[in-house]
């Protein structure tokens, strides 16, 4: 499976296991104590780094909506910037800490 089949495929996986979840599912603390939300976005944080880092730009600070029903949509957009412009490393690893999440939410 090639670098971009990897990284869409673990973003595929992840949105379809938390897209139904609802506010206190989201709420709800991982083994970290930080809750699945800012878990989720802390991901999509350092995917946007990345993006940011490829793309040579300043990284900028992803915005936390209010409604964490969104995080599974910002995951997708910053995937997807990641995939077009991240050379094959970076997406290697952006794949490695969805799955690794995907894990911790199971």
């Amino acid at each position: 499976m090639s670098t971009d089949d990897q990284l869409s495929a673990a973003v595929r996986k992840l949105v379809g296991q938390v897209s139904h979840w609802t506010p206190p599912r989201w709420a709800a603390s991982g083994l970290s104590g930080a809750s699945r939300a800012d878990l989720m976005h802390d991901l999509v944080q350092w995917m946007a780094d990345r993006c940011a880092e490829a793309e040579g730009r300043p990284a900028l600070p992803v915005p936390r909506l209010e409604n964490d029903l969104a995080l599974p949509d910002q995951l997708q957009v910053v995937a997807a910037d990641l995939h077009r412009f991240a050379p094959p490393p970076v997406q290697d690893e952006a794949a490695a800490r969805v799955n690794g999440l995907r894990g911790a939410f199971a």
